[in-house]
């Protein structure tokens, strides 16, 4: 079981990465909707994983994925988003997130990417 933090600008998609991750077993200790609030609540609640998505307002995905890759160089970070480019892909991976799931996702997809993300 992870805890973990879930980060969308978009209430009903925190609530659904949310259902998702309690049906795998996981605990969702804290939720963001910017990337700014993503950096403090990761400095805050250390989660074992944390799922960004990369449009948002304030800060976005792939800025806050690299101020969290300094906080902590081994975090875990998965990529959320309707953005399914290459370009933004690539970018989030070289940055350091371990995986990256394409909206709208199937429940599956965000419970395999948790466990990949988990047994790096």
């Amino acid at each position: 079981m992870a805890r973990v933090l879930v980060v969308d600008d978009a209430l009903f998609m925190r609530k659904m990465v949310s259902d998702t991750l309690a049906k795998g077993g996981h605990e969702v200790i804290g939720e963001a909707a910017n990337g700014a609030e993503a950096v403090e609540q990761f400095k805050t609640l250390n989660p074992d994983l944390c799922t960004l998505d990369i449009t948002m307002p304030e800060k976005d995905g792939l800025e806050a994925l690299r101020d969290i890759m300094v906080i902590d160089p081994a975090a875990r970070v998965i990529m959320c988003s309707a953005l399914g480019q290459d370009a933004k892909v690539i970018e989030s991976i070289k940055a350091g997130a371990r995986d990256f799931v394409v909206k709208p996702f199937k429940a599956e997809r965000v419970l395999e990417a948790v466990e990949k993300a988990l047994a790096a």
